[in-house]
């Protein structure tokens, strides 16, 4: 019988996102606080000889390029250069995040496939070859290996010790059209060299009470949203209905965009604001979700 095994590739969530330069390289330093969502695609992996990718899922259809250049193609291969009797197989993906939208769909899936083949082949998840390839396949699949809460630095290269935090309710809202993360970037402003004039210095304190996590969001920001919303406009239409609902704590864009997050007090709130939003806007994308 063959091996077969599957896992979840949870949504990435920036809860805050904080730009302090732009390196000499052309990358961005920043400091985000990650944490991840109930909601995300699955990755299934079946051992056998030959590497390959099947795609299905309701969003599948706006996946564009290449089966080889799918980041869980690159993240197996990027493995197999520093294992070279890496056993590998067929992978099959079920999308259900929309593509381009902040929520670190392609880098979650590659982190999965990680995952999966570092069981197949008994590789401890702390194996420093893991984290290499994580690291070679993309800037956010580093954070995406483990999943778990922690504030992301550098150009997501650096992890600080992963952080308990209360749980958040949450809907997420996509408008239904992709952010290019390069062209926000660009849309910064930042020339290579330059430091922006609030260098990031988040910190989470040691003991946060239930609703000291909201607090203390409220206090920070996504430094990316003002750029991603003056190029695509769509994201401030979803920022007004979110922070219209009554219900609503705060809202914020994730990473690049174009999807958004709301926090609730409950589940049953972020199940009724999606429904209720879902009948004013039906051509968005919108999912409650548990943050953490």
């Amino acid at each position: 019988m063959a091996w077969i095994s599957r896992t979840r590739a949870r949504a990435k969530i920036n809860l805050t996102l904080d730009i302090a330069s732009r390196r000499l390289d052309g990358y961005h330093e920043l400091a985000s606080l990650v944490a991840f969502a109930g909601i995300g695609d699955d990755v299934e992996l079946v051992a056998g000889r030959d590497l390959s990718l099947t795609i299905t899922g309701p969003e599948a259809a706006h996946l564009r390029g290449a089966d080889d250049e799918n980041h869980i193609v690159k993240a197996a291969k990027a493995l197999q250069s520093l294992k070279p009797d890496l056993r590998w197989g067929a992978f099959r993906l079920t999308k259900r995040l929309p593509v381009a939208s902040g929520l670190g769909g392609g880098s979650a899936d590659a982190a999965a496939a990680l995952r999966l083949l570092a069981t197949l082949n008994r590789i401890a998840l702390n194996d420093p070859a893991l984290l290499e390839a994580a690291r070679r396949t993309g800037a956010d699949v580093p954070v995406c290996l483990a999943s778990q809460t922690r504030v992301m630095r550098g150009i997501g290269d650096r992890l600080d010790p992963p952080l308990a935090l209360p749980r958040l309710f949450a809907v997420l809202v996509n408008p239904r059209i992709s952010s290019p993360t390069p062209a926000v970037f660009n849309a910064l402003g930042l020339q290579p060299g330059e430091t922006t004039a609030d260098a990031p210095t988040f910190t989470v304190p040691a003991a946060l009470p239930p609703d000291g996590l909201v607090t203390l969001l409220k206090s920070a920001k996504n430094d990316m949203q003002a750029a991603a919303t003056r190029l695509i406009p769509a994201i401030g239409e979803v920022e007004m209905a979110l922070a219209a609902l009554p219900a609503c704590h705060l809202v914020r864009m994730s990473g690049s965009g174009a999807t958004l997050f709301g926090l609730f007090a409950s589940c049953r709130d972020a199940a009724h604001a999606a429904k209720v939003l879902s009948g004013r806007h039906p051509h968005w994308w919108i999912k409650p979700t548990v943050i953490g």
